[in-house]
């Protein structure tokens, strides 16, 4: 239960994380231009892949910004990952890729297991998971916390090499680093 407990000389606070994620969220991005944007017909799929970003994921979409029931695919985290390999790419998010080439949505995306990778699909068009940091990256601008420019990009070796082009358009630093969070987390220190 949420709140904070003393257990002898140590105090112990509970936490909802996804209503907190989802407050930092509001502070990074539009919502009420993402809520317009839902109300105007807008359709998202969502796939997280039986991993951690469902129940976030579904707060976020179906709750706070009012997507419709469903927007967001395999929400509950399983251990097995529903026994799929929760990898974003065309292969193991085969579902998310055909109804996108169906037309039936706007913008797709899918996250791994513990959701610091992602894929994003347009409509019938497909963007290879390695792009899609170079995409966020060259639109950046378009979030509010970002309004005034990326300060710097950083990749691990399977992030494909366009996002370096990008930066270098920006006139922005890119770093490489070896693959794991751990690495990434060194540049922000």
């Amino acid at each position: 239960k949420v709140g904070t407990y003393a257990i002898e000389s140590t105090t112990v606070e509970v936490i909802d994380s996804v209503a907190d994620y989802a407050e930092l969220m509001q502070q990074i991005f539009d919502f009420d231009k993402i809520r317009e944007l839902f109300k105007k017909g807008f359709k998202v799929r969502f796939d997280s892949m039986s991993a951690v970003s469902g129940p976030y994921a579904k707060y976020i979409f179906e709750t706070v910004l009012n997507a419709p029931a469903g927007t967001v695919v395999n929400a509950e985290p399983l251990e097995d990952f529903g026994g799929l390999h929760p990898d974003p790419n065309p292969v193991n998010a085969a579902d998310l890729v055909k109804h996108m080439r169906g037309g039936e949505y706007d913008f797709g995306a899918a996250s791994d297991g513990d959701a610091d990778r992602n894929m994003i699909v347009g409509k019938k068009i497909d963007v290879a998971p390695s792009d899609s940091l170079a995409i966020m990256a060259a639109n950046a601008n378009f979030i509010p916390a970002y309004s005034k420019g990326l300060k710097g990009v950083a990749r691990s070796m399977p992030t494909s090499a366009a996002v370096d082009r990008v930066a270098e358009s920006l006139n922005i630093s890119c770093y490489e680093t070896p693959t794991g969070w751990k690495f990434f987390g060194n540049l922000l220190d």
